[in-house]
């Protein structure tokens, strides 16, 4: 008999689950907390890599709709110090085998690629009870209930069922950033936005930082990067925008004063959002009826650039062994985890070094090695 699959989570992850058992004829139902596709914004731009990311796209059946989304050259890359010098440009390579899209527009494709009704907005999760016999109930925050006879969780770093199979909960890595952004039709910032090149900015020295990418519409949108403690962030009050952004902008003293801009002159809503990450090496004991995808199961820093990648690639993987065994999904967990804990493990430690690559005493120097080999590559293609 067919199991009843629940995918907490409508992010690139769940999505690209539910997509690929749909490809295979197998049905699921997505639990979104959101109360709409438009909620809340998706984020920036996203390099798709062929191993991980394009790997699962495939697996859709949604390459050729995926080569639609591509902005091509936009891999461009830009390091500075903190005077404004640029110690590495590169232009981007339009036929790049990580291209870029916009995260908004792939979730979007995701979205669009399923059935009516797979996705259910507005359903938060309040707790999940075991029922025995593998089957979990899903007590929502609206007073409804679901059952399902395989419980996923895709539901991020605060996964509500990650506790179900570990007690770990994600760590702040002692780096925060905050959102920034600058509009395309205000003269006043075209020559602050004109600093970025046409991809993306990193403006580094030990600690701190500006990441700021230029948008298809000319706008600008990037963080700031300090590491300082969390509570340090969270105390700044915000109600005076500028006077917020003013605190932060004092950590950037003596920077070149249009690098500086970036922070004081921002018309996003100024969002902390402090880096945690789950231990690399984490693990845990197979549980029949349940398991994770995405950050609920690796969550680590973007500065390996494998999250959303990683997050479609084990839905596709997990969907891939589900077909093998529709009639007991619980028999290919184990396997299934197996591969999910080497791939991730790998990625996990990467990131983790890399974001001291970025903000260690090294930088900016540090990242101009990292991005060394982009520009041998395309030097020899």
């Amino acid at each position: 008999m067919r199991k009843n699959i629940a995918i907490i989570g409508a992010g690139l992850g769940g999505l690209m689950l539910a997509r690929v058992l749909h490809w295979y004829g197998l049905d699921a139902t997505i639990y979104e907390a959101e109360a709409s596709p438009t909620a809340r914004r998706q984020g920036g731009l996203l390099d798709i890599h062929a191993e991980t990311g394009q790997r699962a796209i495939a697996a859709a059946g949604l390459y050729d709709e995926f080569l639609a989304l591509v902005r091509p050259g936009e891999d461009a890359k830009r390091v500075m110090d903190r005077n404004g010098t640029i110690l590495f440009d590169y232009a981007g390579d339009p036929s790049s085998s990580r291209p870029e899209v916009d995260r908004g527009a792939l979730r979007a494709m995701l979205m669009s690629s399923l059935p009516d009704g797979v996705i259910q907005w507005g359903r938060k999760v309040a707790a999940l009870t075991p029922l025995g016999q593998e089957r979990h109930a899903i007590d929502f925050a609206d007073g409804t209930v679901a059952t399902a006879d395989l419980l996923v969780g895709a539901d991020g770093a605060w996964s509500k069922v990650r506790p179900l199979l570990t007690d770990v909960k994600p760590v702040y890595s002692g780096t925060c950033f905050l959102e920034i952004g600058l509009a395309a039709d205000d003269q006043h910032h075209a020559a602050t936005i004109a600093t970025i090149g046409t991809g993306t900015l990193m403006a580094v020295a030990p600690g701190k930082g500006i990441l700021a990418h230029r948008n298809a519409d000319g706008s600008m949108s990037g963080y700031v990067a300090l590491n300082r403690e969390e509570e340090w962030i969270g105390a700044i009050d915000f109600t005076e925008v500028r006077a917020g952004l003013g605190v932060v902008a004092e950590q950037f003293a003596g920077w070149a004063s249009h690098l500086v801009r970036f922070i004081t002159d921002s018309i996003a809503e100024p969002t902390p959002r402090p880096i945690y990450a789950l231990p690399a090496d984490l693990r845990w004991s197979p549980r029949p009826g349940v398991t994770l995808i995405g950050d609920a199961a690796h969550l680590m820093s973007p500065f390996a650039g494998e999250g959303a990648n990683l997050a479609m690639l084990d839905g596709a993987e997990l969907a891939r062994w589900i077909a093998a065994n529709p009639d007991s999904p619980s028999s290919v967990l184990a396997t299934y985890e197996a591969a999910l804990f080497a791939r991730s493990s790998t990625i996990a430690h990467q990131s983790s070094r890399n974001l001291e690559v970025f903000f260690g005493a090294a930088a900016p120097a540090s990242v101009v090695e990292l991005f060394k080999p982009v520009r041998r590559q395309a030097d020899n293609s």
